[in-house]
């Protein structure tokens, strides 16, 4: 299958750099361009494309207002995004991701890491660079323990697999090395995290990540 990406950066000139890249990879296509946060929702719903490569900083609307618009709609629920962008702090991590992005990058990563973190996203993985990461964990690590109201009611149905199965999420595991840590197949660990994301109603393994530091599943 061909993955069908939308950009979203007002610099025409990454753009154009970002198509030429994208479109001589024969499993993906740019089917769209926008260079506002608006046009992006708009064209996400108009050319129902798989992957929005979102950037941050952009007019009239900006990258995270127009990230939490996609998710929240319902007839773009197979859409996946991915930020991609220069600023790297906690703050816009921790936004993104409660937005609804499915990974976080910055702009310094080599074409073929861009190449990759397309295809781990539209796959329904989560990807977060290095920084990122260090951004997000450092965050929860600032924030006081999560209050009884604030706990998804299915983390009490977790099974000890599930339980386990977020940890190793949080700790950026893929299925490959989940299964080999846990003596299971790639398939029996995909479907551990798959129950657990139902049972907590994560949309996403990015989603899935931020709820196992908020309620102490996972640690820094």
């Amino acid at each position: 299958m061909t993955i069908r990406v939308l950009l979203a950066d007002d610099q025409a000139l990454l753009r154009g750099t970002f198509r030429l890249l994208i479109d001589s990879t024969p499993d993906m296509e740019v089917v769209a361009e926008a260079a506002t946060g608006r046009q992006a929702v708009e064209l996400a719903r108009s050319h129902r494309v798989d992957l929005v490569l979102m950037d941050i900083r952009m007019p009239d609307l900006d990258g995270l207002a127009a990230t939490k618009l996609i998710s929240d709609d319902e007839d773009l629920a197979g859409v996946k995004i991915l930020v991609l962008t220069t600023f790297e702090n906690d703050e816009y991590v921790a936004e993104a991701l409660r937005a609804g992005a499915s990974g976080f990058l910055g702009k310094g990563i080599n074409p073929d890491e861009l190449l990759s973190a397309i295809r781990v996203v539209a796959a329904g993985d989560a990807l977060l660079s290095p920084t990122a990461t260090k951004s997000l964990i450092a965050r929860f690590l600032a924030q006081p323990a999560p209050l009884a109201r604030d706990i998804p009611p299915g983390l009490a149905t977790l099974t000890p697999r599930e339980r386990e199965a977020v940890t190793l999420v949080a700790a950026g595991l893929s299925n490959d090395e989940m299964a080999q840590r846990l003596y299971v197949t790639p398939l029996t660990a995909k479907t551990h995290v798959n129950r657990a994301m139902a049972k907590l109603g994560a949309r996403d393994r990015a989603q899935l990540v931020v709820i196992a530091y908020q309620t102490g599943l996972a640690r820094p």
